[in-house]
C-alpha cells in the first residue's frame, strides 16, 4: 500500500509499504477514504521538530471504512463507515468519563495518540470504543459535507475543547488567537456556546473573512500591546475568554493579555514553549485549562449530530484537495499559507 513518509523537513514522499494487519484483539484495519494534513504536522515539516529522517507521517485525522476488526471489538464491523480520530480514549476510565478522552487514563502517551493516518490503510488501536461510526457511506454524502465530517476527526472537537475547557458561557465575550482550521473551529464552537461577541486575531484577509461567516463579530490584526489594545477597545474591556490555538509562547502571552482580571483561558495549541509559568498568572487571578481534545466524547455527544443536522459547517477550512501522490505539494501549500487545511482523497 502507499503511504506518506517524513523524509525530513521540507520533504514529504510516498513509499510502498506492507499493508497492516491486525495485532491486539482490539484493533481495526481501516481503509482510508479521506486523509489530511494537520497544522502541527507543520512543525516537524518546516523545521524538522526533531522527528527522525525516513519516519512515518504523523497525519491523524481520517475518514474509513472498516475492513477487519479483532475478536474483541462489539462497536463496529467491516463495511462501516467511520470518524478515524486521532486519539484512542477507552471510554471507561475516570478521565473517559469525566470528558476528557484525550488524555485516557489507561491509554497513557503516546499510545493514546495514533499516527500515520496518511495512507491507504491504517491499524487503529484500542478501536473499540474511539472509532466513531458515521450512518450510511462515503456515496450518501457531498463532498462538502465529507469534508465537515472529516474536520470531527481532530480540528473540530479541539476548537470545541477548547471553549469547553475555558467555560464559554452565553453572553461571554470570547477572543480566538489563531486563525488556522483549529481557531476557526474554535470561532464555531464559541458561537455555538453563545458568545456574545467573538474576536479572532488574524492577519490574513481569507481567514478573517471565514471566521465572519463563521461567527466572529471583529477581527484584530496587530499582536503585542497594540493588539491587545486593540480587542480591549472593541470589547468595551479585557475579554471574558481567550482560546489560544496556536501553540507558542506568543500566542499564549496575547491569550494572558487580553483578559480582564478573573478571565478563562483555553489552550489546545500544541506548546512548543516550555518557560511560561503558570505562577505568572497569579495577580490576575485566570483560570487556565487545555490540552488533547475529547475527540470520541465531542462526536459522539454533540458535534455529528450538529454536522449532521447542518449546523455548523466546519469543513469550509479544507481549501485545498489533493491526491495522496500529491502529499509534498499539500504540505507545503499549507506552510506558505495558501491553504488553510489541506484534504487529501485516498480512496
Amino acid at each position: 500500500m502507499k503511504t506518506a513518509i517524513f523524509e525530513k523537513a521540507g520533504s514529504m514522499i510516498i513509499e510502498e509499504v506492507d499493508k497492516p494487519t491486525l495485532q491486539a484483539g482490539d484493533d481495526a484495519i481501516i481503509k482510508i477514504v479521506r486523509a489530511c494534513v494537520c497544522g502541527s504536522d507543520l512543525w516537524s515539516y518546516a523545521q524538522g521538530d526533531d522527528r527522525p529522517a525516513h519516519s512515518i507521517n504523523s497525519g491523524h485525522e481520517a475518514l474509513g471504512i472498516v475492513e477487519e476488526v479483532g475478536p474483541d471489538i462489539t462497536t463496529v464491523k467491516p463495511g462501516d463507515f467511520v470518524i478515524v480520530p486521532f486519539t484512542h480514549g477507552c471510554g471507561e476510565c475516570d478521565a473517559c468519563r469525566a470528558g476528557f478522552d484525550g488524555t485516557c487514563d489507561n491509554h497513557q502517551p503516546p499510545t493514546n495518540w495514533g499516527g500515520g493516518f496518511q495512507a491507504e490503510y491504517l491499524r487503529f488501536h484500542y478501536a473499540n470504543w474511539a472509532l466513531v461510526k458515521v450512518p450510511g457511506q462515503p456515496s450518501d454524502y457531498s463532498e462538502g459535507m465529507l469534508k465537515s465530517l472529516l474536520t470531527l476527526a481532530d480540528v473540530m472537537p479541539t476548537g470545541y475543547h477548547a471553549a469547553r475547557v475555558a467555560n464559554v458561557e452565553r453572553g461571554d465575550k470570547v477572543v480566538v488567537i489563531g486563525d488556522g482550521a483549529v481557531g476557526q473551529c474554535a470561532v464555531i464552537a464559541a458561537k455555538m456556546m453563545g458568545a456574545s461577541q467573538i474576536v479572532l486575531m488574524s492577519r490574513h484577509e481569507d481567514r478573517q473573512q471565514m471566521a465572519l461567516k463563521s461567527g466572529a463579530t471583529a477581527v484584530v490584526a496587530e499582536r503585542g500591546e497594540e493588539g491587545i489594545a486593540k480587542v480591549r477597545d472593541i470589547l468595551g474591556g479585557g475579554a471574558d475568554v481567550a482560546l489560544e490555538c496556536v501553540g507558542s509562547e506568543a500566542a499564549i502571552s496575547q491569550a494572558l493579555g487580553v483578559l480582564h482580571n478573573g478571565g478563562r483561558v483555553g489552550y489546545v495549541g500544541v506548546p512548543h514553549y516550555n518557560n511560561r509559568a503558570i505562577g505568572s498568572t497569579f495577580a490576575q487571578n485566570i483560570s487556565i485549562g487545555g490540552g488533547s481534545a475529547s475527540v470520541t466524547t465531542y462526536d459522539k455527544q454533540v458535534l455529528l449530530k450538529a454536522v449532521l443536522d447542518g449546523d455548523i459547517n466546519p469543513g469550509r477550512v479544507f481549501t485545498d484537495t489533493y491526491k495522496l501522490d500529491d502529499i509534498n505539494q499539500a504540505y507545503q501549500d499549507m506552510a506558505d499559507r495558501k491553504a488553510i487545511k489541506s484534504m487529501l482523497i485516498v480512496s
